[in-house]
């Protein structure tokens, strides 16, 4: 008889823990996992995917505009109807919900439906039912975090964003970070007059100077009121429902929704790791060890639980490296090194490796290329977009070690530069390479006279 009822037990379904559980489960171990509220965690459900439908939405109104320059006349009427999308939205979620769940049955893990607690180092209880495990991963991930103040209770994040009863015909977003930028531009782009508010000189801190200098400058053009130094210290909901924002500086702004974007912290509330003595650092998150394993032996985690880099990839590439793991007993081979990200504000961003600031700090005696450019689709269209790209290489070995991008298909364009820059490409290699004519991705490979270093 085994002595455990699983060998390993999974606490939250997301993008990390759906991989484990699925991989865990092919190498023959008995696997459940537990999810009190959607299959496919905040990814699937309120974060990259109904994210990127909604930037496709908000996108269209320029095309609308930009086709006028190409003979498309008659678009004008158009309207937009935030119901469907609404509904559309919800609903194509609904059907990776399902995917999920077929997913786990198909790899003959136990779904638990409920919110699980630890009740002892092989212990987990769900509802009132206890089971046992050898190992125990948790795979909880992050939950937005508003702080209290005045009012604070009228404010939303972007678990509820998607799918609001009305469209906010105006809108207050505040914080600096991917969320907060992106949601800003979504909204601009629906229709809404919208703020966004950062308690700091410039948003995308951790990001190039230039690429945010740039996004600052491409997002006022787009209708977006930036606040900057400035910090929301009260919101007082007015009698026609509307609300009253006040900021440390007084000035006030009335809106008809507040969206903070001002980070997330590890969803371990309620989990039970202190009382088993599992360590946390400061911030909240996990503290494991290059194994995902915490001071609780017998219990583990990953993903954004953990502090690490907060990308469903990630969390994706931890799962099966701790899988993989478990079955040779060699320690987990994750590169945190050069990991391309992308933010979708409009224009988007495509990123990877080292700032030009991180490079300098690091000691590198750089090159630095930019290109700074307009769209051949806007020579027609007429709009006053422009397009950013830049490489950041070592002087002493030709190593491209950043590469910068804002612009439409951003994320698209880095993601085949990450690839280049894993295999160490030199700018040379860069030079040697052929350009596709006409894209903007070619720009990449026709930089050649430096602009700084």
């Amino acid at each position: 008889m085994a002595e455990y009822d699983f060998d390993l037990f999974v606490i939250g379904a997301g993008s990390g823990g759906v991989r484990a559980s699925r991989m865990a489960a092919a190498a023959g171990m008995r696997v459940a996992v537990a999810e009190d509220r959607y299959m496919g965690g905040t990814c699937v459900n309120v974060g990259c995917v109904p994210k990127k439908l909604f930037v496709y939405a908000s996108s269209y109104r320029e095309s609308f505009e930009d086709a006028r320059g190409f003979g498309w006349l008659g678009q004008e009427g158009a309207n937009f109807h935030w119901p469907t999308l609404r509904d559309n939205n919800a609903k194509e979620i609904s059907r990776l919900n399902g995917i999920y769940r077929s997913l786990l049955d198909n790899s003959k893990v136990t779904v638990i439906d409920g919110r699980a607690r630890l009740a002892g180092r092989h212990e987990v209880v769900v509802g009132d039912q206890v089971y046992s495990a050898e190992r125990i991963l948790v795979a909880t991930g992050g939950w937005p975090y508003v702080p209290e103040f005045p009012g604070s209770e009228f404010a939303i994040t972007s678990n509820e964003i998607f799918s609001l009863e009305t469209f906010p015909r105006r809108i207050l977003v505040v914080g600096g970070g991917y969320i907060a930028v992106e949601f800003a531009g979504i909204f601009a782009g629906l229709g809404a007059e919208t703020h966004l508010s950062y308690r700091r000189d410039l948003f995308l801190r951790g990001f190039d100077r230039d690429v945010r200098n740039f996004v600052r400058d491409e997002m006022a053009k787009k209708q977006v009121d930036l606040h900057f130094n400035h910090q929301v210290v009260a919101i007082e909901k007015q009698q026609d429902g509307s609300l009253l924002v006040r900021e440390d500086d007084g000035e006030t702004l009335v809106v008809d929704a507040v969206l903070f974007a001002t980070g997330r912290k590890p969803n371990t509330a309620g989990l039970g790791l202190e009382k088993l003595g599992v360590v946390l650092h400061k911030d909240g998150t996990i503290g494991v060890d290059d194994n995902f394993r915490s001071s609780v032996t017998s219990i583990y985690a990953l993903g954004d639980v953990t502090g690490g880099p907060e990308l469903t990839p990630v969390a994706l590439a931890e799962a099966m490296a701790l899988v993989k793991h478990w079955q040779t007993g060699k320690t987990a081979e994750i590169d945190y090194n050069n990991i391309p990200t992308a933010v979708f504000c409009q224009p988007n961003i495509g990123t990877v490796g080292l700032t030009e600031e991180e490079a300098r700090q690091a000691g590198i005696e750089v090159a630095i290329f930019k290109s700074d450019f307009r769209a051949m689709r806007h020579t027609v269209s007429g709009r006053d977009e422009r397009t950013l790209m830049k490489l950041i290489v070592d002087r002493a070995s030709d190593k491209v070690v950043g590469a910068h991008m804002v612009g439409p298909d951003a994320g698209e364009i880095i993601q085949g530069i990450a690839v280049a820059m894993k295999a160490g490409a030199t700018k040379a290699v860069f030079d040697q390479t052929i350009g596709i004519h006409p894209t903007a991705a070619e720009e990449f490979v026709t930089m050649r006279t430096p602009v700084g270093g």
